[in-house]
């Protein structure tokens, strides 16, 4: 059985400026790709939290989306709760803090 899954706001902001990012340098293909992608871990993390690598930080999970983009997400009882989208280039210790 799948869990629920819940956007936090920061997740939304973060995932809508990569995909505004991707609409601006790369081509429909690429984005329609990473969208698929994403819909496609997001539910692999929805049926199987913790099939994804433990972060640093207790109780968060970290899921490769694209060579350069992580889901960062938090498992509850039955709920995953979707923290942030990650670019790899920033700095790690930028993960769950703000900008």
């Amino acid at each position: 059985m799948a869990l629920t899954v819940k956007w936090t706001p920061r997740a939304e902001d973060s995932f809508e400026a990569i995909v505004t990012y991707l609409e601006e340098h790369w081509t429909d293909r690429e984005v329609r790709n990473f969208l698929n992608e994403s819909n496609r871990v997001i539910g692999q993390v929805a049926v199987m939290p913790l099939m994804f690598r433990k972060s640093e930080k207790k109780g968060i999970h970290e899921a490769v989306i694209a060579p350069r983009c992580l889901l960062i997400y938090r498992v509850r009882a039955d709920e995953v709760h979707l923290l942030a989208f990650f670019d790899t280039r920033m700095n790690p210790k930028r993960k769950l803090r703000g900008k």
